[in-house]
């Protein structure tokens, strides 16, 4: 394996390459919210089954829209009218329930003066276009495709599911990840912590960055720096699909987790991607597992994570579309020319313009909680005047978002 540092998107792809997704399972539509379709996903019924209303008021045949009518019974939501409509009639129709046989048009009742069971038009008629019925398989008919595979369950897609039929979904099993926080500086208790020490957060902060996610997280440590310690706490996740470590990724006498995997029988993939904050990004397997060994300090790890172990998780959570997308915001503010590498800087994001953190440095925790975006600069990108055009990825759990 060279140690030479890869374009972002060759190493987004080698890693997504080792991922295959996840066995299939089903679940329960009315909690799948955040799965992704493992199939596509068909209409079992027809929706509306028939000719609803979609207002409430009488209905009557279509081409009788002058009056007067008579009442001859009502049509309620789940109570439908039994018999038929014919000139000169009108059943009173509440908005979703079944349209009467010989109906065609529906009149709203502000437009309509009843007495006793007569009524008479004090309105406008609805025109041929707009007869306030929602016809028979006007949102699906049964077979349509609805949703395809790789589908991110949201809200209305488990309405969807629901109405057309389906209890139960395929999706992929849940992605086990576990997070391993290591270093001999970080300290258990926040609340005690001693001046060579700083308190562990970032396996806190990866657990909430996946939570979104289909996955299911065990977190492990502090582990000290030292191979004995580690290995054990690889043993710990000897069933996770992947595994996560936060610091010793780099070139640091104390930086032990290469050659600890390298002992465990791992096999790394590469080491090292050209992007800032991030450099020291290593990528392994073991079998089906799936190592990412993130850098420790936090914006550094943070920024890793949203490139690399989310799209994983998506991916072997069958994700149609794994990685992060961009939109485009104007700069408020300048930048100074990029550096020699692809380089990715915290910033707020109002919906129109965004405005770079001062703070750049990648153990800055303040600036990356303040931050909702990350803007992209390309390495030896010229320098960017205000109202400049920028490209921005937006952080999924970050400050404003």
């Amino acid at each position: 394996m060279a140690d030479a540092l890869l374009p972002l998107e060759e190493a987004q792809a080698r890693l997504l390459a080792l991922a295959a997704p996840l066995a299939i399972e089903q679940v329960d539509a009315a909690s799948a919210l955040g799965r992704y379709l493992a199939a596509p996903l068909f209409a079992a019924r027809t929706q509306p089954p028939a000719d609803l209303s979609a207002m409430d008021g009488y209905a009557m045949v279509s081409g009788d829209l002058a009056g007067p009518w008579q009442v001859i019974g009502e049509s309620a939501a789940g109570h439908p009218f039994d018999g038929p409509v014919i000139p000169a009639q009108a059943v009173r129709i509440s908005t979703g329930a079944l349209l009467p046989d010989g109906a065609g048009a529906v009149i709203m009742q502000e437009d309509v003066d009843r007495s006793g069971d007569w009524l008479t038009l004090t309105g406008t008629p609805p025109s041929p276009e707009h007869k306030h019925i929602r016809r028979k398989g006007m949102d699906f008919t049964n077979g349509t495709v609805l949703l395809g595979t790789g589908t991110r369950i949201g809200p209305a897609h488990v309405a969807l599911a629901l109405s057309a039929g389906h209890s139960q979904l395929a999706a992929r099993r849940k992605v086990r990840v576990t997070i391993i926080d290591s270093g001999d500086e970080l300290a258990a208790d926040p609340e005690h912590c001693a001046p060579h020490q700083i308190p562990a957060s970032n396996a806190a902060m990866l657990a909430a960055l996946v939570s979104s996610l289909p996955c299911e997280v065990t977190r492990i440590g502090p582990v000290s720096d030292d191979l004995a310690a580690l290995a054990i706490a690889f043993e710990q996740a000897a069933d996770a699909d992947v595994i996560v470590t936060s610091g010793g990724a780099s070139v640091g006498d104390h930086d032990l987790i290469r050659p600890a995997l390298e002992a465990w029988g791992a096999k790394l993939d590469f080491w090292k991607v050209a992007i800032k904050p991030g450099k020291p990004l290593l990528v392994a397997s073991k079998g089906a597992q799936i190592i990412i060994g993130l850098p420790g300090n936090p914006t550094s790890g943070h920024v890793t994570a949203y490139f690399f172990l989310l799209p994983l998780i998506r991916t072997l959570a069958g994700a149609a579309n794994p990685l992060p997308r961009t939109v485009t915001a104007l700069l408020h503010g300048s930048l100074k020319p990029g550096g020699d590498r692809r380089e990715f800087l915290r910033g707020v994001w109002d919906g129109d313009t965004v405005v770079p953190e001062t703070i750049q440095d990648s153990g800055a925790l303040a600036a990356l909680a303040r931050s909702n975006a990350l803007i992209e600069r390309s390495a030896g990108a010229h320098a960017a005047d205000a109202g400049s055009s920028v490209r921005i990825y937006l952080l999924e759990n970050g400050g404003n978002a």
